[in-house]
């Protein structure tokens, strides 16, 4: 079973999370409207494949559990990649679409992007008739709603840009704490685009230990991102720094493949092995 926790007075999944996990994995897809591409802030690519391996050796090991059998697993970056663009894909495998460059936004729901405001930025998402509604009321428009050019997501995917103009208009009149203060408790996926400084003196992040410390060997403490799962039968063990190039050679070689003492050295005489700190 997976678990989703949540901020009770939040949804589940803030629009930052939907707009840059869902729509910005390929880099080709990564353009801010019709500029040039840009890279994705983090390798996605590469976090994606370590997901998908993760799950891929589960099920491997219940196969194993059921049949006694081991398998091959072949997990790669491409693979990973295409399968990511998900619904952006089948638009072009289906429908020979091929996908324009949105930046924030989104192809085929409106409102559903990054807002400039005051201060900084806000993404706010109108999934349906009765989040958008929502929207034109945190935001003074009682009067777009029911306006025949914005009535149902099809009109306002029509009409983007000039709902959206409308929209960024009135964010820029207040800064965000102010757009956040509005919309708490509305029931529409937002949140605020933070900086590092930001994101790590979030209560939230705070609350849930999203920081952990551990001694490095070389460099003394260090402080990393904590994990994002929990787990409610044991506790997490204390975090270990991630090894040195060559720490583990002598205990590979030595406890795991049982080479002798003098086949170890003769190996770092010749230059074939190293090891960190050997002597």
């Amino acid at each position: 079973m997976v678990r989703l926790v949540q901020n009770v007075n939040k949804q589940v999944m803030t629009q930052l999370q939907l707009l840059f996990l869902d729509s910005c994995i390929s880099q080709g897809l990564r353009y801010v409207s019709s500029g040039e591409p840009v890279r994705p802030g983090v390798a996605m690519t590469d976090l994606a494949t370590g997901l998908y391996a993760y799950g891929a050796i589960m099920a491997a090991l219940l196969q194993r559990h059921k049949t006694g059998k081991g398998m091959h697993l072949d997990c790669n970056l491409l693979s990973s990649q295409v399968a990511c663009l998900t619904y952006i894909a089948s638009n072009f495998l289906n429908c020979r679409t091929e996908s324009i460059r949105w930046g924030t936004a989104h192809a085929s729901i409106v409102p559903y992007q990054a807002f400039r405001t005051k201060d900084g930025y806000i993404v706010v998402g109108a999934g349906n008739n009765q989040q958008f509604a929502t929207v034109c009321k945190v935001l003074s428009f009682p009067e777009i709603i029911h306006d025949p050019k914005y009535k149902n997501n099809q009109q306002r995917v029509i009409n983007r840009k000039e709902l959206i103009g409308i929209l960024s208009a009135r964010f820029l009149e207040k800064e965000t704490s102010k757009w956040l203060d509005h919309f708490e408790g509305s029931g529409v996926p937002y949140g605020p685009i933070n900086s590092m400084m930001q994101v790590f003196s979030d209560p939230q992040v705070l609350h849930n230990k999203l920081m952990m410390e551990m001694k490095h060997p070389t460099v003394g403490k260090i402080t990393v991102p904590g994990p994002a799962v929990r787990y409610s039968q044991f506790e997490v063990s204390d975090p270990k720094p991630p090894p040195l190039v060559g720490q583990h050679t002598l205990d590979v070689l030595k406890r795991t493949l049982g080479y002798k003492d003098d086949v170890i050295q003769d190996l770092f005489d010749a230059g074939i092995i190293a090891q960190h700190e050997f002597k």
